[in-house]
Protein backbone atom coordinates (compact mmCIF):
# COMPACT_ATOMS: atom_id res chain seq x y z
CA UNK A 1 0.00 0.00 0.00
CA UNK A 2 2.89 2.47 0.90
CA UNK A 3 4.01 2.23 -2.91
CA UNK A 4 0.94 2.95 -4.30
CA UNK A 5 0.37 6.00 -1.82
CA UNK A 6 3.41 6.87 -3.17
CA UNK A 7 3.08 6.85 -6.99
CA UNK A 8 -0.17 9.17 -6.18
CA UNK A 9 1.72 11.56 -4.51
CA UNK A 10 4.76 11.59 -6.93
CA UNK A 11 2.71 12.27 -9.54
CA UNK A 12 0.50 14.54 -8.00
CA UNK A 13 3.70 16.16 -7.53
CA UNK A 14 4.43 16.34 -11.19
CA UNK A 15 1.36 16.88 -12.46
CA UNK A 16 1.57 20.50 -10.17
CA UNK A 17 4.51 21.32 -11.48
CA UNK A 18 3.61 20.52 -15.20
CA UNK A 19 0.06 22.03 -15.32
CA UNK A 20 1.19 24.49 -13.24
CA UNK A 21 3.84 25.61 -15.39
CA UNK A 22 1.92 25.14 -19.04
CA UNK A 23 -1.09 27.17 -17.38
CA UNK A 24 1.53 30.13 -16.19
CA UNK A 25 2.79 30.40 -19.73
CA UNK A 26 -0.61 30.13 -21.84
CA UNK A 27 -3.10 31.31 -19.55
CA UNK A 28 -3.92 35.25 -20.12
CA UNK A 29 -2.98 37.94 -16.97
CA UNK A 30 -0.38 35.28 -15.54
CA UNK A 31 2.93 36.53 -14.78
CA UNK A 32 5.13 33.63 -16.82
CA UNK A 33 2.59 34.43 -20.02
CA UNK A 34 4.29 33.85 -23.19
CA UNK A 35 7.69 32.91 -21.72
CA UNK A 36 7.99 29.92 -24.15
CA UNK A 37 9.00 26.16 -24.76
CA UNK A 38 12.50 26.65 -23.05
CA UNK A 39 10.51 27.46 -19.55
CA UNK A 40 7.98 24.34 -20.12
CA UNK A 41 10.68 22.12 -21.06
CA UNK A 42 12.32 22.95 -17.98
CA UNK A 43 9.24 22.97 -15.81
CA UNK A 44 8.34 19.71 -16.26
CA UNK A 45 11.74 18.21 -16.43
CA UNK A 46 12.39 19.60 -12.89
CA UNK A 47 9.11 18.56 -11.69
CA UNK A 48 10.02 15.45 -12.28
CA UNK A 49 13.29 15.08 -10.46
CA UNK A 50 10.93 16.64 -7.28
CA UNK A 51 9.02 14.40 -7.57
CA UNK A 52 11.15 11.44 -8.13
CA UNK A 53 13.39 12.99 -4.78
CA UNK A 54 10.20 12.88 -2.68
CA UNK A 55 8.85 9.27 -3.68
CA UNK A 56 11.63 7.02 -5.38
CA UNK A 57 12.65 5.61 -1.66
CA UNK A 58 9.56 4.37 -1.44
CA UNK A 59 7.87 3.05 -4.66
CA UNK A 60 10.80 3.70 -7.13
CA UNK A 61 8.82 6.73 -8.29
CA UNK A 62 7.26 5.33 -11.57
CA UNK A 63 5.23 8.25 -11.64
CA UNK A 64 4.36 7.01 -15.20
CA UNK A 65 2.29 3.91 -16.25
CA UNK A 66 4.87 3.72 -19.42
CA UNK A 67 7.49 3.14 -16.59
CA UNK A 68 5.70 0.84 -14.99
CA UNK A 69 4.53 -1.47 -17.58
CA UNK A 70 8.58 -1.51 -18.73
CA UNK A 71 9.35 -2.73 -15.06
CA UNK A 72 6.32 -5.10 -15.46
CA UNK A 73 7.46 -6.68 -18.82
CA UNK A 74 11.03 -6.90 -17.13
CA UNK A 75 9.83 -9.25 -14.14
CA UNK A 76 10.34 -6.54 -11.98
CA UNK A 77 6.55 -6.25 -10.96
CA UNK A 78 3.48 -8.89 -10.87
CA UNK A 79 0.70 -8.08 -12.56
CA UNK A 80 -1.67 -6.74 -10.09
CA UNK A 81 1.17 -4.71 -8.60
CA UNK A 82 1.36 -3.04 -11.94
CA UNK A 83 -2.62 -2.51 -12.17
CA UNK A 84 -2.54 -0.67 -8.78
CA UNK A 85 0.44 1.24 -9.40
CA UNK A 86 -1.26 2.47 -12.76
CA UNK A 87 -4.24 3.23 -10.76
CA UNK A 88 -2.65 5.52 -8.60
CA UNK A 89 -0.77 7.44 -10.95
CA UNK A 90 -3.73 8.12 -12.85
CA UNK A 91 -5.89 9.34 -9.63
CA UNK A 92 -2.81 11.31 -8.79
CA UNK A 93 -2.67 13.00 -11.66
CA UNK A 94 -6.52 13.54 -12.06
CA UNK A 95 -5.62 15.43 -8.54
CA UNK A 96 -3.17 17.66 -9.73
CA UNK A 97 -4.40 18.63 -12.77
CA UNK A 98 -7.96 19.81 -10.59
CA UNK A 99 -5.52 21.41 -7.94
CA UNK A 100 -3.67 23.76 -10.17
CA UNK A 101 -7.46 24.14 -11.91
CA UNK A 102 -8.48 25.90 -8.59
CA UNK A 103 -5.19 27.66 -8.70
CA UNK A 104 -5.46 29.17 -11.54
CA UNK A 105 -9.12 29.47 -11.93
CA UNK A 106 -9.51 33.21 -12.03
CA UNK A 107 -6.71 33.02 -15.04
CA UNK A 108 -9.26 30.08 -16.71
CA UNK A 109 -12.32 32.37 -16.28
CA UNK A 110 -10.09 35.88 -18.30
CA UNK A 111 -8.75 33.64 -21.05
CA UNK A 112 -11.31 32.67 -23.84
CA UNK A 113 -8.89 30.49 -25.77
CA UNK A 114 -10.61 27.24 -25.88
CA UNK A 115 -7.74 25.32 -27.05
CA UNK A 116 -5.13 26.85 -24.89
CA UNK A 117 -7.42 25.85 -21.74
CA UNK A 118 -7.13 22.39 -22.97
CA UNK A 119 -2.95 22.79 -23.52
CA UNK A 120 -2.76 22.83 -19.61
CA UNK A 121 -4.33 19.86 -19.37
CA UNK A 122 -3.37 17.52 -21.92
CA UNK A 123 -1.22 17.31 -25.26
CA UNK A 124 -2.35 17.90 -28.93
CA UNK A 125 -0.14 17.25 -32.45
CA UNK A 126 0.37 20.86 -34.08
CA UNK A 127 -0.03 18.80 -36.88
CA UNK A 128 -2.76 16.49 -37.12
CA UNK A 129 -1.34 13.16 -39.00
CA UNK A 130 -1.96 9.59 -36.53
CA UNK A 131 0.81 7.67 -37.59
CA UNK A 132 3.29 10.42 -37.18
CA UNK A 133 1.98 11.42 -33.95
CA UNK A 134 1.98 7.97 -32.51
CA UNK A 135 5.45 7.46 -34.06
CA UNK A 136 6.62 10.34 -32.13
CA UNK A 137 5.06 9.52 -28.95
CA UNK A 138 6.46 5.36 -29.15
CA UNK A 139 9.90 7.38 -29.87
CA UNK A 140 9.98 9.67 -26.95
CA UNK A 141 8.99 7.31 -24.53
CA UNK A 142 11.31 4.43 -26.09
CA UNK A 143 14.15 7.33 -24.79
CA UNK A 144 12.79 8.03 -21.69
CA UNK A 145 12.66 4.48 -20.56
CA UNK A 146 15.91 3.50 -22.23
CA UNK A 147 17.46 6.44 -20.62
CA UNK A 148 16.10 5.58 -17.01
CA UNK A 149 17.05 2.32 -17.54
CA UNK A 150 21.11 3.67 -18.35
CA UNK A 151 20.92 6.38 -15.61
CA UNK A 152 20.17 3.76 -12.92
CA UNK A 153 22.19 0.90 -14.30
CA UNK A 154 25.32 2.83 -14.35
CA UNK A 155 24.76 3.69 -10.10
CA UNK A 156 24.05 0.00 -9.83
CA UNK A 157 27.54 -0.54 -11.23
CA UNK A 158 29.06 1.82 -8.76
CA UNK A 159 27.46 0.30 -6.00
CA UNK A 160 27.24 4.22 -4.25
CA UNK A 161 24.02 4.22 -3.12
CA UNK A 162 24.81 7.89 -1.89
CA UNK A 163 25.82 9.27 -5.28
CA UNK A 164 23.01 7.53 -6.73
CA UNK A 165 20.20 9.14 -4.09
CA UNK A 166 21.68 12.45 -4.58
CA UNK A 167 22.42 12.18 -8.62
CA UNK A 168 20.00 9.95 -10.74
CA UNK A 169 16.30 11.72 -9.80
CA UNK A 170 18.40 14.78 -11.05
CA UNK A 171 19.27 13.11 -14.46
CA UNK A 172 16.38 11.95 -14.78
CA UNK A 173 14.64 15.10 -14.67
CA UNK A 174 17.46 16.45 -17.29
CA UNK A 175 16.69 13.22 -19.71
CA UNK A 176 12.84 14.39 -19.63
CA UNK A 177 13.96 18.39 -20.40
CA UNK A 178 16.21 17.41 -23.25
CA UNK A 179 13.39 15.23 -24.71
CA UNK A 180 10.92 17.87 -24.61
CA UNK A 181 13.51 20.51 -26.42
CA UNK A 182 14.19 17.65 -28.85
CA UNK A 183 11.55 15.77 -29.20
CA UNK A 184 8.43 17.80 -28.56
CA UNK A 185 7.70 20.00 -30.64
CA UNK A 186 5.49 17.38 -32.67
CA UNK A 187 3.04 16.25 -30.18
CA UNK A 188 4.12 17.97 -27.02
CA UNK A 189 5.70 15.17 -25.89
CA UNK A 190 3.00 13.81 -23.29
CA UNK A 191 5.15 10.36 -22.86
CA UNK A 192 3.39 9.65 -19.83
CA UNK A 193 -0.36 7.61 -19.89
CA UNK A 194 -1.19 9.17 -16.95
CA UNK A 195 0.32 12.79 -17.08
CA UNK A 196 -2.39 13.03 -20.40
CA UNK A 197 -5.06 10.89 -19.53
CA UNK A 198 -5.21 12.09 -15.83
CA UNK A 199 -5.79 16.07 -16.52
CA UNK A 200 -7.47 15.36 -20.00
CA UNK A 201 -10.21 13.59 -17.50
CA UNK A 202 -9.78 16.52 -15.07
CA UNK A 203 -10.40 18.97 -18.24
CA UNK A 204 -13.88 16.65 -18.90
CA UNK A 205 -15.11 16.29 -15.98
CA UNK A 206 -14.49 19.55 -13.83
CA UNK A 207 -16.07 23.00 -14.33
CA UNK A 208 -13.23 24.72 -16.60
CA UNK A 209 -14.61 28.22 -17.21
CA UNK A 210 -15.44 27.88 -20.71
CA UNK A 211 -13.66 25.32 -21.72
CA UNK A 212 -14.27 23.42 -24.92
CA UNK A 213 -13.98 19.80 -26.49
CA UNK A 214 -11.55 17.64 -24.82
CA UNK A 215 -10.42 16.06 -27.82
CA UNK A 216 -11.04 12.64 -26.91
CA UNK A 217 -10.89 11.43 -30.43
CA UNK A 218 -6.58 11.95 -30.25
CA UNK A 219 -6.93 10.50 -26.49
CA UNK A 220 -5.36 6.88 -27.44
CA UNK A 221 -2.65 8.33 -29.18
CA UNK A 222 -0.52 9.70 -25.83
CA UNK A 223 -1.83 6.79 -23.85
CA UNK A 224 -1.00 3.51 -25.84
CA UNK A 225 1.62 5.12 -27.80
CA UNK A 226 4.08 5.73 -24.47
CA UNK A 227 2.82 2.28 -23.12
CA UNK A 228 4.50 0.50 -26.14
CA UNK A 229 7.54 2.89 -26.37
CA UNK A 230 8.16 1.98 -22.88
CA UNK A 231 8.29 -1.65 -22.84
CA UNK A 232 10.23 -1.50 -25.92
CA UNK A 233 12.64 1.16 -24.47
CA UNK A 234 13.10 -1.37 -20.95
CA UNK A 235 13.58 -4.30 -22.78
CA UNK A 236 15.87 -3.12 -25.52
CA UNK A 237 18.35 -2.03 -22.84
CA UNK A 238 18.49 -4.97 -21.32
CA UNK A 239 18.52 -7.00 -24.32
CA UNK A 240 20.93 -5.13 -25.96
CA UNK A 241 23.34 -3.12 -23.51
CA UNK A 242 22.17 -4.25 -20.18
CA UNK A 243 21.92 -7.72 -18.66
CA UNK A 244 21.35 -9.37 -22.14
CA UNK A 245 18.45 -11.75 -21.09
CA UNK A 246 19.24 -13.63 -24.07
CA UNK A 247 22.80 -13.78 -24.75
CA UNK A 248 24.88 -11.32 -26.78
CA UNK A 249 23.91 -12.78 -30.07
CA UNK A 250 20.28 -13.56 -29.78
CA UNK A 251 19.96 -9.85 -28.08
CA UNK A 252 22.42 -8.30 -31.43
CA UNK A 253 19.50 -9.91 -33.76
CA UNK A 254 16.37 -8.82 -31.24
CA UNK A 255 17.90 -5.32 -31.19
CA UNK A 256 18.06 -5.41 -35.02
CA UNK A 257 14.99 -6.62 -35.34
CA UNK A 258 13.35 -3.66 -33.65
CA UNK A 259 15.42 -0.47 -35.14
CA UNK A 260 14.21 -2.66 -38.92
CA UNK A 261 10.34 -2.50 -37.70
CA UNK A 262 10.61 1.08 -36.78
CA UNK A 263 12.33 1.92 -39.81
CA UNK A 264 9.89 0.43 -41.95
CA UNK A 265 7.14 1.03 -40.10
CA UNK A 266 8.31 4.94 -40.48
CA UNK A 267 8.80 4.45 -44.19
CA UNK A 268 5.36 2.85 -44.40
CA UNK A 269 3.61 5.91 -43.32
CA UNK A 270 5.77 7.95 -45.52
CA UNK A 271 5.41 6.35 -48.45
CA UNK A 272 1.33 6.31 -47.78
CA UNK A 273 1.31 10.12 -47.39
CA UNK A 274 3.32 10.81 -50.29
CA UNK A 275 0.88 8.51 -52.48
CA UNK A 276 -2.32 10.40 -50.78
Amino acid sequence: MDNYIAEFFGTMILLIFGVGVVAGVVLKASKANGSGWIVITFGWGLGVAIAVYATGWISGAHLNPAVTIAEWSLGNLSFQEMLGYMLAQMLGAFTGAAIILGMYYPHYKADDNKAGKLATFSTAPEIRHTPSNFFSEVVGTFILVFGIQGIFTTFDMTNNSGIAGAIAPLLVGLLVVVIGMSLGGTTGYAINPARDLGPRMAHFLLPVPGKGDSDWKYAWVPVVGPLIGGALGGLSYHVILGDRLFGDLAGMIIGFVIVYVIVQSLTFYISTEKAV
